[in-house]
This record gives C-alpha cells, structure tokens and sequence, in this order.
C-alpha cells in the first residue's frame, strides 16, 4: 500500500509541478478520492472513512493532530500545519492518512474495487 501511495503522491507532485517536499501532494490524495468515495457511499460515507483513517494515521503522524476533518469531508488544516506543508514531516503525514485511507478502504470493499476507484482519478 505505502508504494503504491508513494506513487499517487509522486503523480500528483508531476501534475502540479510541485517542487516541494510532497506535503500538499499527499494530502491531495485523499482530497482526490473524495469525489468517488462519495459517489460510492455517500458524502457522510467518505467523512466518516477519512475521519476514521485519521486516527489511525495520527498515531504514525502526530502532525495530523492539525488536521479535523469537515462534514462535507474535506480537509481543513492547522494554521501551524499549513505553514509545514512544505516540510517533509507534511509529506509523512499526508502519506500516512492516504495510506490509511486506502487500507480502510480495501478491508470494506476489497483490493479490486479499490484499485478501480483509485485507477477513475489517476488512469495512469
């Protein structure tokens, strides 16, 4: 799983020319599955998948104690967390909530629906 967030973030980091350590990458990620988790199970589905993989995340990242999640499920940053999104720390974090996010996911719904949700935002 770590690959092949690794890789998520490394393509959203191309996309957007980011020359930064990957911090706003990594979250873009779980921002990215929104759309389709939401379609999938609803807008409270995704809320409910990201907050829960949050906490799993935080223990791996205390960095995303900055991090609360919305109830139209997106992200909202700390102010101090949003002054470190370029840090490698943020890189971390962000990757520990995708990775996270995507292994909740494939206990619920199995690895092949996963990876085609996965493969609808990043076809490549």
């Amino acid at each position: 799983m770590q690959d092949l967030v690794q890789r998520l973030v490394a393509e959203e980091r191309r996309t957007t020319n980011d020359s930064e350590a990957g911090g706003r990458a990594a979250f873009r990620v779980c921002e990215k599955m929104r759309r389709p988790l939401s379609n999938f199970a609803g807008a409270a589905g995704f809320r409910s998948l990201l907050s829960r993989a949050l906490v799993l995340a935080k223990a791996d990242a205390p960095l995303l104690g900055g991090v609360k999640i919305k109830p139209d499920g997106t992200i909202e940053y700390s102010a101090e967390l949003e002054a470190r999104l370029a840090t490698d720390e943020a890189a971390r974090a962000g990757a520990a909530l995708a990775d996270r996010l995507l292994g909740l996911l494939i206990t619920f719904i199995g690895e092949a629906l996963t990876l085609r949700l996965v493969q609808d935002v990043w076809p490549k």
